[in-house]
């Protein structure tokens, strides 16, 4: 989330600050690796808005970072990768409704 804005961010993130935005957070992170040839993901932008706060949404290039594609096993964009307390706790694959995404992020919080 942007400090200076009212309004949340997707921050982007590579292997400069992987670790300090993701593995280091304080709040459950949605790792969403995309590519810039994939369509966007217009529910990122409501779930954003619902979870501000709260939750911190970051997007990897898939196609500029592929060791983390690797790492985690990310084999199709878009994946969303959901991380508490620096633990992968669950992934969603391809295209996902608001409410599937929500639901996904409140079970692997709660763990």
């Amino acid at each position: 989330m942007n400090e200076t804005s009212n309004h949340p961010e997707i921050i982007e993130v590579g292997d400069s600050n992987f670790e300090l935005e993701v593995l280091r957070a304080k709040q459950p992170v949605i790792v969403v690796f995309s590519a810039p040839w994939s369509r966007p993901c217009r529910v990122l932008d409501e779930i954003l808005k619902e979870v501000s706060g709260r939750v911190k949404v970051v997007r990897i290039n898939a196609d500029d970072n592929p060791d983390f594609s690797l790492a985690y096993d990310v084999e199709s964009v878009p994946t969303l990768l959901y991380f508490a307390d620096g633990v992968l706790r669950g992934r969603t694959v391809g295209t996902a409704s608001k409410e599937a995404i929500l639901a996904k992020l409140e079970a692997v919080s709660h763990r």
